[in-house]
């Protein structure tokens, strides 16, 4: 009869462990020793117990197959790496070239280095600045119909508010003429209803009221007497004030 299946877990019983790990062991290490002799390969292999012993195996010796196994697992690192740096630098490259050929095409539209150019180039040239001009002309044209545009819609605004602004002006104007209307009406009324005296006709023509003289009295030059008139006069002025 065939041995049945081994569950695969750790054998808790030291001694059932420790007899199986020995076994097993050696059947790795055969293995590996009829793998390497059978199929011409390089093996090596490494076993660390739970106590931390050490077996190995290198059918070419450990030391060589563990150099050659860092070669073979960091070199494609390194390969990878400059297969990058390459490419990067294929890339700069790339566009430090597309770089000044945008630099001498510039050049050319502003009318520089047109030596090096033969006469195919040189038409070619002229037609891109004919098409360049060409736009040019139409955005302008665009352009300019936009602002015609705004101005006239500004315009028609404009005309708009003149409108509003002339209606509420007459109409300011029709309620300033009924006021004075209203006024003249007004004042006309009461001319009438409080006439003037027919001989002041003129309201500015009036008698003259009498005149009150007060700290002098009125000096008479008598008859015959031998004073002179303006002797006379500022003894009537001075007379006058004493009391």
């Amino acid at each position: 009869m065939g041995r049945g299946r081994v569950e695969l877990k750790r054998i808790e019983n030291k001694i059932n462990r420790q007899v199986t790990f020995s076994k097993r062991r050696n059947g790795l290490l055969k293995k590996a020793y009829e793998l390497s002799v059978l199929c011409d390969a390089e093996v090596a292999l490494i076993i660390f117990s739970s106590r931390g012993k050490l077996y190995e195996f290198g059918s070419a010796g450990m030391t060589k197959t563990l150099e050659r196994y860092q070669r073979c697992c960091f070199t494609p690192q390194d390969n990878s790496l400059e297969r990058e740096t390459q490419s990067w630098y294929q890339e700069v490259t790339k566009l430090k070239a597309k770089y000044e050929s945008l630099q001498r095409t510039q050049r050319h539209l502003l009318g520089e280095d047109l030596g090096p150019l033969n006469v195919k180039e040189l038409q070619n040239l002229e037609k891109q600045l004919e098409g360049a001009l060409a736009l040019a002309r139409q955005r302008k044209t665009q352009i300019m119909i936009e602002q015609m545009e705004d101005l006239r819609k500004k315009e028609r605004q404009l005309g708009d508010l003149n409108k509003q602004l002339k209606l509420r002006l007459e109409a300011e104007g029709q309620s300033l003429k009924t006021i004075q209307g209203l006024w003249s009406s007004s004042a006309a009324a009461e001319n009438s209803s409080f006439p003037l005296h027919p001989s002041h006709a003129n309201p500015m023509e009036c008698d003259p009221e009498p005149v009150l003289q007060i700290g002098y009295h009125h000096f008479v030059q008598a008859e015959g007497s031998s004073v002179p008139k303006s002797m006379a006069g500022e003894t009537n002025f001075i007379h006058g004030w004493v009391i």
